[in-house]
């Protein structure tokens, strides 16, 4: 991706490829910032993500915790059944949402996009109870001793020690919104509210596809995942390792 970001043109067709191009055709990188508004699709991606994370955290982290640190009849059962709609392919509630979406007219908004994530992932769901298990329930029958309610216990006890799932998740939660094409492409209608997905099919959805610029565009565009991954590492790893120690 890389190398065809700085080729000329005729060179990234040609056969043998050029793994190193000379001369670096460095100048596509602003040409690809400037042919499309790269940073308004950037801004566009940021408020549809940080919202959905925030959802996704308040939403996933309170379930989660029910299903691991609550004793209720029946429990086990729910979480089997929240667990089962991750073989549901997005195909399927595609059209529906589409649907219900319209019916509220919420089209040609964020709100199909962000609403969702306050009613939580059975994926983030498993992570986060995997992780509440491997914290001692000795702590909450403390705290429940001297008073504390399960929501104090909740936010003074067990979110503080799950500082690396909550890194987990906001990465994968933000992966997954910046780099979504199929959902904007739904349910967003003008252009200057598309994402920078979205936005990145303007190099190619010509006669004569701009490939040296697309690449560029890829580029830049997968930097933001790289840096949250950067800065979010350890505790990314320390949660990945963890969640799988109980079931």
């Amino acid at each position: 991706m890389v190398s065809t970001s700085l080729k000329n043109p005729p060179d990234v067709f040609i056969s043998p490829p050029k793994w190193i191009p000379w001369p670096l055709q460095w100048q596509t990188y602003p040409e690809a910032w400037t042919f499309i508004p790269f940073f308004s699709y950037m801004i566009n991606s940021l408020q549809i993500a940080i919202p959905s994370i925030i959802g996704i955290l308040f939403s996933c982290t309170l379930t989660a915790y029910g299903f691991a640190r609550i004793r209720a009849w029946g429990r086990d059962v729910l979480f089997f059944i929240c667990l089962s709609t991750m073989m549901i392919p997005w195909a399927v509630t595609m059209v529906p949402l589409f649907v219900i979406f319209k019916n509220l007219g919420w089209t040609g908004t964020y709100l199909p996009l962000i609403v969702p994530s306050f009613l939580g992932s059975a994926f983030y769901i498993f992570l986060l109870r995997q992780f509440f298990l491997t914290i001692p329930m000795e702590l909450s029958d403390a705290a429940r001793v001297d008073g504390c309610s399960e929501l104090g216990i909740f936010a003074r006890i067990i979110l503080p020690l799950s500082k690396p799932v909550l890194a987990t998740v906001t990465l994968f939660e933000f992966n997954r919104v910046w780099s979504d094409y199929l959902a904007p492409l739904i349910f967003l209608t003008r252009q200057e509210h598309f994402t920078i997905a979205l936005g990145l099919t303007y190099f190619l959805d010509r006669d004569r596809p701009l490939w040296n610029l697309a690449m560029a565009g890829n580029t830049m565009a997968i930097l933001p995942v790289i840096i949250v991954f950067v800065l979010a590492q350890r505790a990314f790893i320390e949660g990945i390792t963890l969640t799988g120690i109980k079931g």
